[in-house]
């Protein structure tokens, strides 16, 4: 209105719409397109890119208009030039200049939707973030301004992160030596979880959750640090307050999540205690009010620096359950990985507090919970919508609430919780609650059908083709998803690994980003608060890449899945997840509960069969044969590789099923059932280790086109020799 009412009666019946126009393209579906802002080598544009000949009915009538829209002195010295004006403002794009594009079919057709493709399989693309990292287990923010995030490592170090990506060289915390944990693959405890409190930038109070052995007795401790008074990135270490510790009698199910609520409480998420089925007393301790364990526990920790380092918020439910500990906010859970709770629709606040948790399974279902309080979510009774304590299931008074979601271990087998996308750059993903699994790599979401109250479920999957060809983008990940996570303007991260060791230091933090609809340039843009730094900085150096996958002539094999359980069954297989990472593996830290179990190895060499009557044209290098008990196997058997005249055996380190999948489709299968570690179908003694490290996204030709060590290059033995499960048909139980 200011713009316009400064126009004359001939040029506003002349030029307004075109004002009008010009000004509402920055709120444009495609306004970063129009913008160039997707390009971060070049300057974001003052106005959108035009069209030619709308360029030129503008600039013969209106080019007044532009001196008001634009500061841009380039484009102010070219105004008596039309060429060489819209030329300025043209897009390299041709297919998102303004106005065609509001007419292009193919642009439009799914506009407010996010890219999926023909399996229906959403397509996302990652930032890459923070690397070398050991068994990153979380990453929070103060909600200070600052616009900091703080990763923890499983070992005990936390780190900060500032603004523009740089690591402080000096640790936000280091209890290392106190920390329980081990170089082991699979020891879920360790440093599980840190929460700022909700009034940190005026109390300066941190909380943590962690392992620790206090006279041959292991336990969880709940611990209160403060900011040191000289640093603000570093914590005062003598200033640690223990506010709870309960005793852990198994070294598994050890819970590791902390959150303050909006009404400022702190929530403790704590595991059953471990072994399996929950063994502990008459019905175990999940549903043992009486017990902490197997519990979603409530505190109030606010005003402690007098009296009690904790209280009991007044509206807890047991609290007038002389049987029950005060602590109990709801209980029956086996050993909740990553909770959170939802921010609320940006402009309606619509869900904001309900509280998200994956729950990890036992021995057939994964599951995903909204956590109310006193409800009692059913473990031992229940795992997922099945029984599992049939005595305990078809007890009337056990009034358990179902998951929201379940899935059976052919998708995944150990669930990772994760949030409901709230941020600003990605507008098509509000309302999506994304989560993954540890152990298939597998990344997953739900949407809420508001009308019926059921949840649709909808595999996520990396970007191809030119869905993530942007700059800084990228479309592969590590398998190992261990945590998700929410920076202070609520976009989405996931925090994953190649190596689920405590000591190995291969975690990656990930940005999640949705292309196909980016927020209008500016809207989302933030002006952190400025960090006193007495640390030395660690410039960020990203070093995944991004993976561009020709397409083949047969479909990828796929993994052979039963369908999903929970909101609307989805009757596809779900496809090999494009992950750069490994197959099998231990639970992740923090109690996932489940350790895989390998087939013990068989007997045999695995040489080449002699001495063939006719003589055969030696194969192709990166050519594979599966051999089995020294012969060749038939769609089963261990992979050997042929290389620069040689065959040789592939070593498990990196061995996942998107490798899997591109040995079987070498050999003409068009499913893959299993990728196989430690010499299950023998170990090929015979021949030299030729591949290590092998990261396949699944889409490549052969092993040698992903990512490996050298060739000849490894770190293991024919113990860890790898193989494959192939088949001509999917499973569908």
């Amino acid at each position: 209105y200011r713009l316009s009412s400064s126009l004359d009666e001939r040029t506003y019946a002349a030029c307004a719409g075109h004002l009008q126009d010009l000004l509402c393209q920055e709120c444009s579906p495609y306004a970063a397109h129009l913008y160039d802002a997707e390009d971060p080598s070049t300057p974001v544009r003052t106005i959108p890119g035009l069209c030619q000949d709308y360029c030129t009915q503008v600039w013969q009538n209106c080019r007044s208009l532009f001196r008001s829209l634009s500061a841009d002195p380039e484009l102010i010295a070219l105004e008596n030039n039309m060429a060489k004006f819209c030329r300025y403002l043209s897009l390299e794009d041709t297919d998102y200049c303004f106005p065609h594009l509001l007419a292009n079919q193919n642009l439009n057709q799914n506009l407010g939707l996010v890219t999926a493709d023909a399996e229906g399989c959403l397509q996302l693309c990652l930032v890459e973030v923070a690397n070398g990292l050991r068994n990153p287990v979380a990453m929070v923010h103060a909600n200070d301004g600052t616009h900091r995030f703080f990763i923890a490592e499983q070992v005990g170090l936390v780190w900060t992160y500032l603004p523009d990506g740089s690591r402080l060289e000096k640790p936000f915390l280091n209890i290392s030596e106190a920390v329980l944990t081990s170089p082991w693959e699979g020891d879920e405890r360790g440093f599980l979880c840190i929460v700022f409190h909700p009034k940190f930038k005026f109390n300066g109070k941190v909380y943590v959750y962690y392992s620790v052995e206090v006279r041959y007795e292991e336990r969880i401790r709940i611990s209160e640090f403060r900011i040191s008074p000289t640093d603000m990135n570093v914590l005062d270490h003598g200033s640690e307050r223990i506010i709870l510790e309960i005793e852990e009698p198994a070294s598994n199910h050890n819970g590791g999540e902390l959150l303050f609520g909006e009404d400022e409480y702190l929530y403790i998420f704590t595991g059953d205690g471990g072994m399996a089925g929950d063994p502990f007393g008459t019905f175990g301790n999940a549903q043992n009010k009486s017990a902490l364990l197997g519990k979603v526990l409530r505190i109030d920790v606010n005003n402690n620096d007098r009296g009690p380092l904790y209280r009991i918020p007044p509206d807890n439910p047991f609290i007038s359950d002389p049987t029950a500990r005060p602590e109990v906010y709801a209980y029956g859970v086996r050993n909740m990985w990553r909770c959170s709770f939802d921010r609320g629709d940006p402009q309606t606040k619509e869900g904001k507090g309900r509280l998200f948790c994956g729950d990890v399974g036992q021995n057939k279902y994964e599951e995903v919970d909204i956590v109310e309080k006193g409800k009692n979510y059913g473990w031992r009774a229940r795992e997922g919508f099945s029984c599992y304590d049939k005595k305990l299931c078809t007890n009337s008074s056990l009034d358990d609430v179902l998951p929201i979601y379940a899935y059976p271990h052919k998708m995944g087998k150990s669930v990772t919780g994760g949030y409901v996308y709230r941020g600003c750059e990605s507008p098509n993903l509000n309302g999506l609650y994304i989560f993954g699994d540890f152990m298939s790599g597998r990344l997953m979401s739900l949407k809420e059908d508001r009308a019926t109250g059921e949840w649709q479920y909808s595999e996520i999957c990396m970007g191809t083709g030119q869905t993530c060809m942007f700059p800084g983008l990228i479309n592969n990940y590590y398998q190992y998803i261990i945590s998700f996570a929410e920076d202070e303007a609520g976009e989405l991260y996931f925090l994953s690994t190649g190596v689920p060791s405590a000591t190995a230091p291969h975690g990656v933090v990930y940005k999640v980003v949705d292309t196909s609809r980016r927020a209008p340039p500016g809207k989302c843009r933030v002006e952190p608060s400025p960090v006193k730094v007495k640390s030395k900085r660690i410039p960020f150096v990203p070093k995944e890449k991004f993976i561009m996958k020709t397409p083949t002539p047969n479909p990828p094999p796929k993994t052979t899945t039963e369908g999903p359980w929970g909101g609307v069954p989805d009757p596809r297989t779900p496809r090999t997840p494009a992950v750069a990472g490994v197959g099998n593996a231990p639970p992740p830290p923090g109690g996932r509960g489940r350790a895989p179990t390998a087939a013990a190895p068989e007997p045999g060499q695995g040489a080449e069969k002699r001495g063939q009557r006719r003589r055969k044209k030696p194969p192709g290098n990166g050519s594979v044969r599966l051999m089995r008990q020294g012969r060749r196997g038939r769609g089963r058997g261990r992979v050997e590789v042929f290389i620069d005249g040689q065959w040789g055996t592939v070593c498990d380190d990196g061995w996942s099923l998107p490798a899997a999948a591109v040995v079987c489709r070498q050999l003409g299968f068009p499913y893959v059932l299993r990728a196989t570690k430690k010499a299950e179908f023998g170990a090929g003694t015979s021949l030299r280790i030729l591949l290590d490290d092998v990261q396949c996204s699944g889409q490549e030709r052969t092993l040698l086109e992903c990512s490996h060590a050298d060739v000849g290059t490894h770190n293991c033995s024919h113990e860890e020799d790898a193989g494959v499960e192939c088949s001509r048909e999917g499973v569908t139980d």
